[in-house]
């Protein structure tokens, strides 16, 4: 019997998978109830949103407390532009465009700096960016927000307005998935993981640090843009309180907690993102704070790669267990030959 991964190697397999996802992707919004259609479409924003911080920090290296204004920027672009009944293909482009530009000089800035002092420029953007959506009034509504609502289900689609919008959640979001993986898969991937090894190394053998520092933050600063529009896709409201440094860090804790460098982790980080709230509002909505932060303890302690390592671990830990628990089998004497039949021949020694 082939081994697991002798077996997902295999090209048919994978296409085999694939399918099964697709169709799974297909049926799953026409069977599922209001409420957990729209979970199922805020963990595909928020996936999209750990994922653009886990292509900047996860795959290079690089700290970046400020991915969550982005995502507000998309929001509020998208918002303003549906506001203005723009074309809605243009506000799409908009609200990815203008991140990414915003992201690409924050970056040409910010790329030759390590450490502490990068990171305290990526902190700077949602702490002045709250402050500033307040004061930008005419554009983003103020301490009010926005409020846009553009995903109705078109009529001849007979779909309920929360299948259409779980619909184009899995599709943006699943193109954009797509794309990163890859990105993060080919020689862009991998020059990012030599950066991210050892920047000195990187410069030595042709590798620029700063030109791959500042595409994955522009990179990371466009997904989050896409993850701003499908915000407002799908909850059809932003303010000020979106891009809040508290959401940074909530975002930074749910791609540590799902998994640093993986797409899978980046989906698991988006149901941690959506769900834990929801669970630890269930069991005390005073402890919440406490109890998140218990959570992401015990990850980092028992999980140290996230969530996306736990099968790794479960494996390793059986193997051990079999180890232990399995027994050698006796030798044979070296004075005993074995002939080539199995039987064993006594050894005729002559006085």
């Amino acid at each position: 019997m082939p081994a697991a991964a002798d077996l997902f190697s295999r090209t048919w397999v994978r296409w085999t998978l694939a399918a099964a996802v697709v169709v799974l992707l297909i049926v799953l919004p026409l069977v599922l109830p209001v409420f957990a259609n729209q979970t199922l479409a805020r963990i595909g924003v928020f996936a999209v949103a750990v994922l653009g911080l886990n292509v900047v920090m996860g795959y290079t290296g690089q700290v970046s407390l400020g991915q969550i204004f982005f995502v507000g920027v998309g929001a509020y672009v998208t918002a303003y532009g549906v506001q203005e009944d723009w074309n809605i293909v243009l506000v799409f482009v908009l609200s990815v465009l203008i991140p990414g530009v915003l992201g690409l000089i924050v970056a040409l800035a910010a790329a030759r700096l390590g450490g502490l002092a990068i990171a305290m420029v990526t902190i700077a953007l949602p702490i002045v960016g709250v402050p500033l959506a307040k004061r930008l009034s005419d554009f983003t509504g103020g301490s009010q927000g926005l409020s846009a609502r553009f995903a109705d289900a078109p009529d001849w689609s007979g779909l309920y307005d929360d299948q259409w919008q779980l619909y184009l959640v899995f599709l943006i979001g699943g193109i954009v998935f797509l794309l990163t993986a890859n990105l993060v898969r080919g020689k862009y991937g991998r020059a990012f993981a030599i950066v991210k090894a050892n920047e000195a190394v990187a410069a030595s053998m042709g590798i620029s640090p700063y030109r791959y520092k500042v595409m994955a933050f522009t990179t990371a600063s466009l997904i989050g843009g896409v993850s701003g529009f499908l915000y407002m896709l799908v909850v059809q409201y932003t303010s000020p309180e979106t891009m809040s440094f508290a959401h940074s860090i909530t975002l930074l804790a749910s791609m540590v907690i799902g998994g640093a460098a993986s797409i899978v982790g980046s989906l698991l980080g988006g149901a941690y993102y959506v769900l834990v709230p929801q669970l630890t509002n269930i069991v005390d909505p005073n402890l919440t704070a406490l109890l998140q932060g218990a959570l992401l303890l015990l990850v980092l302690f028992v999980l140290p790669g996230g969530l996306v390592s736990l099968p790794r671990v479960v494996t390793r830990l059986a193997r051990r267990g079999g180890s232990r628990g399995s027994h050698t089998s006796p030798t044979r004497s070296a004075a005993t030959p074995v002939a080539e039949d199995g039987t064993h021949t006594e050894r005729q020694e002559k006085a």
